[in-house]
């Protein structure tokens, strides 16, 4: 699994981080995690309002934390 935090590094972003990693850890999966900070990239992705979440190269989420359990619930469908 290939997982994307799209955002400047700031405390929301981090928070969206963490969640997916706590998510992850807990769901035994293991998986590349890349923080991307990269306005232009970000763009290219089409996400307009950080942060976001990108899972196989889809974004699944943007401009909102989303929690560990809605990580976890978006992960095993």
């Amino acid at each position: 699994m290939n997982v994307k935090i799209l955002g400047s590094g700031c405390a929301k972003c981090n928070q969206l981080e963490k969640n997916t990693l706590t998510a992850l850890n807990e769901m035994n999966i293991k998986a590349d995690v890349e923080h991307v900070t990269d306005f232009a990239k970000i763009a290219a992705y089409g996400v307009m309002s950080t942060p976001a979440l990108m899972l196989d190269d889809k974004v699944i989420s943007m401009g909102r934390v989303l929690t560990v359990e809605d990580i976890k619930n978006i992960i095993s469908k």
